[in-house]
């Protein structure tokens, strides 16, 4: 039986955040403004046809699945690579650090610039829609930030953790990391998270706050041709 986080975009969508989702029980994507991933329920042919319908001409969506991913003929490959997959199933350390905020709607294009500059993985300005994001400021400036994305049963993915460059070095990236843990755990979820399997100094720092890898995943990013 297949682990709920083998397809972890498919069963987000077809379940905590299927509010957020277009398709039906074949294929799903998320909503456009809000990132762009999809998934399909199964490698069959019916819903790698779904999947084909589902992505309009020209719009890049993002697959991620245990499975090698196998594509319809109407899309492509644009790139490819292969993920991490980390949970930490035990207690991490606790932190309390009262420069910690909860980031809201009047963040966002604070956040958006953030993520723009040191990519930590697809962002739009509606990503607060999907769960918390808090953030460190320093002089008023947005220095490092981390929170939710996708959501399963039992799980929450710990996702866009990142420090812009005239602030790193000083731990942000780990208090954060550990501060929204922290807060999974709290609602008595597993975190999980992803990273590319060449990036070993975040894979390092994962693993120092007691994050375990659970798999690896492919990931491709795709188009249909207009």
């Amino acid at each position: 039986m297949k682990h709920v986080l083998d397809r972890p975009i498919w069963s987000a969508l077809a379940t905590r955040h299927l509010a957020f989702a277009e398709g039906d029980s074949l294929a799903r994507r998320y909503r456009p403004s809000i990132v762009p991933f999809a998934a399909t329920a199964t490698d069959d042919a019916e819903s790698l046809r779904a999947l084909g319908k589902l992505l309009p001409p020209l719009e890049s969506s993002i697959l991620v699945q245990t499975d090698p991913i196998v594509l319809p003929a109407e899309l492509s490959a644009v790139s490819t690579a292969t993920l991490v997959q980390m949970t930490a199933g035990r207690p991490v350390q606790a932190v309390s650090d009262e420069r910690v905020q909860r980031l809201t709607r009047d963040d966002a294009a604070e956040m958006l610039a953030l993520a723009s500059l040191t990519k930590p993985g697809p962002f739009t300005l509606e990503a607060l829609s999907l769960g918390e994001f808090w953030g460190v400021k320093v002089d008023g400036r947005l220095a490092a930030m981390a929170g939710e994305r996708m959501k399963q049963p039992g799980y929450c993915e710990l996702s866009g953790v990142c420090t812009h460059p005239d602030f790193r070095g000083g731990g942000l990236a780990r208090l954060l990391s550990l501060f929204v843990a922290n807060r999974i755990m709290a609602r008595g979820e597993i975190p999980y998270l992803h990273a590319y399997d060449s990036n070993a100094p975040a894979i390092a720092l994962y693993e120092s706050i007691g994050f375990r890898l659970r798999t690896t995943l492919n990931m491709a990013v795709v188009q249909r041709a207009g």
